[in-house]
């Protein structure tokens, strides 16, 4: 459950940015005050829920404003009981760039606890963590940041099939993870339906996939791009992800009951 929950909650917050340096708009898409709560569900068991939101923030590092981007995930129902999880994900991004300065997690898993940061320096291409100072790429993120950059991408001129990666510091690691977008589709939720651009993110088969397993992930096709659902089928069954409520959004919220 630990595995699976994580990988929902990343596949979440890690939508689709390129090797490649980008610029992103001037202006977010989001704005402080917006709140997207998801539920997990493993066949027809609510799981898990989780928790996105932007808070505007006075503090500033590398003498530069920040936004401070929340995440957080917990177990509901039985699986509350039998294993549970109160995960929270701090960033914090520029309010320009949209680019990283720190990223912290407070984890509570069952009797696990851990307490992590990472301080990103963008411009020297370095992460320094608890257990040191890490070599990374142009645009390192976190899973949070990740997540709300890419919505700033333009993704007018990216073709069906296209494979994208991004670049991300995770565990020590910087590590790199390969998406491809499949293209435009329309999707039923829990809030109604949605039209989408549809991604699937690359995942490694073992004691939770099966070989041929298939991670999707849908994100509207509007102002706001917020991923209102994600799909994969495990060793037994299938987890879906969706979206239960969308609060305090730059955009009108573009659903059809």
């Amino acid at each position: 459950m630990k595995r699976l929950f994580t990988l929902i909650l990343f596949a979440l917050v890690t939508q689709f940015v390129v090797a490649q340096s980008l610029d992103s708009k001037s202006e977010p898409v989001f704005k402080p005050g917006e709140t997207l709560k998801y539920r997990l569900r493993y066949g027809f068991i609510t799981a898990a829920e989780a928790t996105l939101k932007v808070e505007d923030t006075d503090l500033k590092l590398s003498n530069r404003p920040v936004f401070n981007l929340v995440a957080q995930g917990k177990t509901s129902g039985t699986f509350d009981i039998f294993y549970k999880v109160r995960n929270r994900y701090d960033s914090f991004i520029d309010k320009e760039t949209f680019l990283p300065h720190l990223y912290t997690e407070n984890i509570h898993e069952s009797n696990y606890r851990r307490k992590d940061k990472a301080r990103f320096y963008q411009d020297q291409h370095k992460v320094v963590a608890n257990k040191g100072t890490f070599k990374a790429k142009d645009q390192t993120f976190d899973v949070v940041s990740a997540y709300y950059f890419a919505r700033n991408l333009d993704m007018s001129d990216v073709k069906a099939g296209a494979p994208l990666k991004m670049y991300y510091f995770l565990d020590d690691t910087v590590a790199s993870l390969e998406i491809t977008y499949i293209g435009k589709e329309r999707v039923k939720t829990a809030l109604g339906y949605f039209n989408c651009l549809k991604f699937s993110p690359t995942i490694q088969p073992g004691r939770i996939f099966k070989k041929d397993s298939k991670l999707f992930l849908w994100i509207t096709d509007d102002g706001n791009r917020i991923p209102v659902k994600a799909q994969v089928d495990i060793l037994v069954g299938s987890v879906t992800m969706e979206l239960t409520s969308a609060n305090n959004l730059k955009y009108p919220l573009n659903v059809n009951k």
